[in-house]
């Protein structure tokens, strides 16, 4: 199944001369990666470098990636959307800090920034807790930079509050938010054979364009249970890294909550027959694609989340999983509505603006249902579910 590598997906806006030359160098790399390796890499080493190669993979080198639709932008995440994503959350960050005592945000994956700026504005307008920190965690130098822009404008008070860390000390007690961070975590390719699952990887095709290749998995590779549902033929995603990354956290998050929004399902919906294709999507333009070889570097890659994965994380490293939700029954336990109402008071283009980010973020055909949020934490005084009505934690297992 050799992939093209000079036309664009049918409806994508086509690169421009910039944009080729610096695809066809990070080719070249994983080209030399690929031989370097025995003639074949795992998709999780081929997306790593698509997205993170310094200097050239997607959220390396084009800080534009995400905002606004239109412009230059590939996707807009849901601080974008509403400015009340952050106002909601504001409301709960406040509580919790208050009544656990912690002092301090950590943010990994910041993007553009905007949900750190919005969620400073607001609990600096609300004045019942600030943190003494909001700290970003970004992979990205390029996002890093976009972050240290939108930051400068903040008042200076709030402004100072910023800092990035490179790595994460020993142990730190905070509140942690990732938006849309587990989803662009490299993942394995599974396909399954008559004979069994293989893995599917990236090799050289003759010309020098990059296509696919099939190996056998290494004998005892334990595979989730919930993939013997899944008929011969199919391909699904398997999230190593997004695991090992929540086994990080676990082990440096010492007393705190981590509350994770994401495009997602528990492993039984994730492994439904229907979805015999996987999840693994592209995004260029505010369009969808499923050509991840195709100019490696131009288009956003990511692979919807198995939250089951996530808990089953959580626990071996000792964290607790203190609620799973989806995204509009969260926000609106949380009290989104009673934040609106006030604020569409007066009417006109502003409070229309603000209804239709709502029904975004809520909508069962847009964001409401799709996207999830689960809750991880430790040494935490509350015992009830931080996401109230609706929790979905049974669904899990």
């Amino acid at each position: 199944m050799e992939q093209t590598t000079s036309l664009a997906p049918a409806g994508l806006p086509a690169p421009d001369a910039g944009q080729l030359a610096r695809a066809q160098r990070l080719q070249q790399h994983i080209l030399r990666d690929i031989a370097a390796h025995g003639g074949w890499i795992g998709f999780d080493r081929y997306m790593q470098l698509a997205l993170y190669e310094p200097g050239l993979g997607y959220y390396a080198a084009q800080p534009g990636v995400l905002g606004a639709w239109g412009g230059h932008s590939d996707f807009i995440t849901a601080p974008e959307l509403s400015p009340l994503f952050a106002a909601t959350l504001a409301r709960l960050l406040a509580r919790i800090g208050q009544a656990e005592a912690l002092h301090d945000i950590v943010e990994f994956g910041a993007g553009s920034a905007r949900l750190a700026c919005d969620l400073l504005h607001e609990l600096a307008a609300d004045a019942s807790w600030l943190p003494r920190q909001y700290v970003i965690v970004e992979v990205s130098a390029a996002m890093r930079q976009r972050q240290q822009q939108a930051v400068a404008a903040l008042p200076a008070d709030l402004a100072r509050r910023v800092v990035w860390w490179d790595h994460l000390p020993e142990r730190f007690d905070a509140l942690v938010l990732g938006n849309e961070v587990l989803d662009a975590m490299p993942v394995r390719l599974l396909q399954r054979e008559d004979e069994g699952w293989m893995e599917r990887g990236v090799v050289a095709a003759g010309d020098g364009a990059l296509d696919w290749g099939l190996r056998a998995l290494p004998v005892g590779t334990r595979l989730r249970p919930t993939l013997q549902c899944l008929p011969p033929g199919s391909v699904t995603e398997w999230h190593q890294a997004a695991q090992a990354w929540i086994g990080t956290l676990a082990d440096h998050l010492g007393r705190g909550v981590a509350l994770l929004f994401d495009y997602g399902f528990p492993a039984r919906e994730y492994d439904h027959p229907q979805r015999s294709a996987g999840t693994l999507r592209c995004h260029r333009g505010h369009r969808v694609h499923d050509q991840p070889l195709w100019q490696p570097g131009l288009s956003d890659i990511t692979a919807h989340v198995d939250f089951s994965a996530v808990a089953a994380a959580a626990g071996n490293g000792g964290l607790h999983v203190l609620g799973y939700a989806s995204q509009a029954r969260a926000l609106l336990n949380w009290g989104l509505l009673d934040i609106l109402a006030p604020r569409i008071a007066g009417g006109g283009s502003e409070a229309a603006r603000l209804c239709a980010g709502v029904q975004k973020l809520l909508g069962e055909h847009e964001m409401g249902e799709l996207f999830k949020v689960i809750a991880l934490g430790r040494g935490l005084s509350c015992g009830a579910s931080l996401v109230g009505d609706g929790d979905r934690c049974a669904a899990l297992d």
